[in-house]
């Protein structure tokens, strides 16, 4: 069983920064690919970009690239993601999740991560 809790969401302007992080718990954090996913208002959940449990790997949705980095620190247990030039359809309920992945990789998908997180609200002003 993996517990994971948000942090970090707000409201920015446009073009500002906020980080996001995801605590996980559990001894086996590494064996776990984490996602970033948002949900805006009347649209489906959305995978934002994906991460390796070694963190060699990632994934970005096309419209973030180049604007967020994510990243994890397996001593601390923790996934985080940079969102810079923030614009406002960025704006959405953030959610961290983890899938189990023995042998490494990350999943795309929404429907292949098995723990989520309780999400945390970003909010971009224009």
């Amino acid at each position: 069983q993996v517990q994971l809790v948000e942090s970090g969401g707000g409201l920015v302007q446009a073009g500002g920064s906020l980080r996001l992080s995801c605590a996980a718990s559990g001894r086996t954090f590494s064996t776990y690919a984490m996602g970033w996913f948002r949900e805006a208002p009347g649209k489906e959940r959305e995978t934002v970009a994906a991460i390796s449990g070694s963190g060699r790997n990632t994934y970005y949705k096309d419209s973030v690239k180049g604007r967020f980095t994510i990243s994890r620190d397996n001593a601390k247990n923790t996934v985080y993601l940079q969102m810079n030039s923030l614009k406002p359809e960025d704006t959405a309920v953030y959610y961290c999740a983890a899938s189990y992945r023995k042998y490494g990789g990350y999943d795309i998908i929404p429907g292949a991560y098995n723990y989520w997180g309780q999400g945390t609200q970003v909010t971009v002003s224009s």
